[in-house]
């Protein structure tokens, strides 16, 4: 795969991190639809997935208040342990913030429940750390509208840029030549993409398939 321009995601580095998906975060949350969220979020866990990109799943207080990551993260990678955290800012707890530095990649995608919190301070700490940031606002969802929205602007305020998971999922496969994803992209797109992953699947019905 040639290598692309510094400016936009590059697989090979890029590495992500799913914080705080776990069902009393879920509970909570007030500013999207939370199926439509969980959905996003499984699409960029199976984006990480399809190109081989690090993924660092963490949770808060686990086994006695927030519960384990739900279930249809976790079965996408059954064999990563999430990181067991009791402090608010991932970036403040040492096996966190050594996962990522170990990864030896720069450009840190984030998700996480809520958006305020759990997104937004790991955000401003990695920012101060010299990580360049993209908060990944559809697979984020904060306690209310207003939430979600204050924390999207304090971050890119500071520096970090939003995305969606389906934008950065296409963004990384770039060239639909890349037979080496291809595959895996378009099943991520069928399953996940809504309205165009239809589109998807209405197309091969009748399209003849030579990829």
């Amino acid at each position: 795969m040639r290598a692309y321009q510094n400016s936009l995601l590059d697989p090979s580095q890029v590495v992500i991190a799913l914080i705080d998906h776990e069902p009393q975060m879920y509970f909570g949350v007030e500013s999207d639809c939370r199926n439509a969220v969980l959905n996003a979020v499984i699409g960029l866990a199976k984006t990480a997935k399809a190109f081989n990109i690090p993924i660092i799943l963490s949770t808060v207080e686990a086994n006695t208040f927030s519960g384990p990551l739900v279930n249809k993260v976790q079965t996408v990678f059954p064999d990563i342990m999430p990181i067991d955290r009791t402090t608010l800012n991932a970036w403040e707890d040492e096996q966190f913030k050594t996962a990522v530095q170990a990864t030896g990649r720069k450009k840190l995608l984030l998700a996480g429940l809520w958006t305020e919190v759990c997104v937004t301070l790991p955000a401003l700490s990695a920012i101060e750390d010299g990580y360049e940031i993209y908060a990944v606002a559809d697979a984020s969802a904060g306690s209310s509208k207003q939430a979600h929205q204050m924390a999207i602007q304090r971050m890119i305020q500071a520096g970090a840029k939003p995305v969606t998971w389906q934008a950065a999922l296409l963004e990384m496969q770039r060239d639909w030549a890349n037979k080496d994803t291809y595959q895996g992209v378009t099943d991520i797109i069928r399953e996940h993409g809504g309205a165009y992953g239809l589109g998807l699947e209405y197309a091969s019905t009748f399209i003849p398939q030579n990829n």
